[in-house]
């Protein structure tokens, strides 16, 4: 049996991979998703260690590094992801054909492409810099026009589809609005990408994502388990988060309580309901729970920052909620997701495997090191320390899915 098993996992020969790559939307979009997990730290993590220590002859970006930071991982690490993902199940969710090359290869090639040459950008090349955003927003259109297109041939008004439709919506204008800032456009324009980035594009689709899936994947797994999806909580999410967004945009700091607030019980409620103490086997599920009390979290730490600013105006914990959401939310869900579409599509078992478990442990790590930055002593170390922690973290599992992306399916099907 161990002959076969060698045989069909055999790397794909040069001249097949464009094929191979191209034979579903996650091969492409995942892959190159996990070259930018690497390049974005890699970047990062230099900048920083050149604020810290000092590298001689390091070229600068022409924007502020934390701009850079937030554009390029929030709107080009992540959403490649998010692409390679919502192009392959939005068809399933919509019983509709699966989707053509010819629909989803365009996408890879622009939002990678333009991430790319964006991120090459940084290094004082301004001109760069702009010619890369513009084709990662060629590549948001082109993906939302063949999503849209996919939801509008559909019956089935579902509302975890028309919920990243809109995020990713919203996403195309916080580029447009940080492409405005780079052709000169008031500050205020690239202020509201950056929050756009987080509140109107990532969270409302990983918790879209969280909210349809990890109710599913518990109710076919755990016994006993009672699937609880309720349709109220999107809509509520949404208009919260909306309104975080534009209190935050406006400097309105001292009302972001009465979103923040509700928000963090909301995000409680859910963590109960879906009763995670039922699926903590396998490990495959449970790391969704996990990596999902990070959401909870997070938005306990806004709202106790919140209350406190409103009352004595001082910001606590400064960005420490913000990367228990990024690092601790978004990072952790990336992990448990992607590595159970990527064993499922790829004809593994459906497990974690040492690899997958040693990521997830590390970027726990790496979120309380960032936490910790916030709260004095050598901030900059404290940073350092954890972009190369991330590093550290994700290093064996981008070179191990990089491997499954780029040999054929371990049972011999297509795709």
């Amino acid at each position: 049996m161990s002959e076969p098993q060698a045989t069909r996992e055999k790397s794909a020969t040069f001249a097949e991979l464009p094929h191979l790559l191209a034979s579903a939307p996650h091969r492409l979009l995942f892959l190159a998703g996990a070259v930018a997990v690497l390049l974005s730290m890699a970047w990062w993590a230099v900048e920083l260690t050149w604020m810290r220590f000092g590298l001689g002859g390091w070229p600068q970006p022409t924007i502020p590094p934390a701009y850079a930071h937030g554009m390029l991982i929030q709107y080009g690490m992540f959403p490649l992801f998010i692409f390679g993902f919502l192009l392959t199940v939005f068809p399933r969710w919509l019983n509709r054909p699966s989707l053509p090359r010819a629909r989803y290869v365009p996408v890879a090639g622009c939002v990678f492409g333009g991430y790319v040459l964006a991120n090459l950008g940084l290094l004082d090349l301004p001109w760069l810099l702009r010619l890369g955003m513009m084709v990662m927003l060629l590549g948001y259109l082109i993906g939302l026009v063949t999503l849209a297109s996919v939801l509008r041939a559909s019956r089935d008004r579902n509302d975890h589809a028309r919920s990243c439709v809109l995020a990713l919506g919203l996403g195309a204008l916080g580029l447009i609005a940080f492409l405005a800032w780079l052709f000169g456009a008031p500050q205020a324009c690239a202020e509201l990408a950056m929050r756009i980035g987080t509140f109107g594009l990532l969270l409302p689709i990983f918790f879209t994502v969280t909210h349809r899936m990890l109710p599913f994947f518990s109710g076919n797994v755990a016994k006993g388990y009672r699937v609880i999806r309720p349709r109220w909580s999107l809509p509520l999410v949404w208009t919260l988060l909306l309104a975080h967004l534009l209190l935050d945009w406006r400097g309105a700091l001292g009302w972001l309580w009465l979103t923040d607030l509700p928000l963090a019980l909301v995000f409680a409620w859910h963590a109960l309901a879906w009763q995670p103490w039922k699926a903590m086997r396998p490990g495959v599920l449970a790391v969704l729970h996990l990596a999902y009390a990070w959401l909870p979290l997070a938005f306990v730490l806004y709202a106790v920052q919140d209350v406190i600013y409103a009352t004595r105006g001082e910001l606590l914990f400064l960005r420490a909620p913000l990367h228990a959401l990024a690092i601790g939310y978004f990072g952790s869900m990336l992990v448990a997701m992607v590595t159970r579409v990527t064993q499922g599509h790829s004809g593994r078992p459906m497990q974690m495997g040492a690899v997958a478990w040693i990521c997830f442990a590390l970027l726990q790590a790496v979120v309380l090191l960032r936490i910790r930055a916030e709260f004095g002593g050598d901030v900059y170390l404290w940073l350092v320390i954890a972009a190369y922690g991330w590093l550290l973290a994700f290093l064996p599992w981008v070179l191990r899915s990089a491997w499954i992306y780029l040999t054929p399916r371990a049972d011999g099907q297509p795709g």
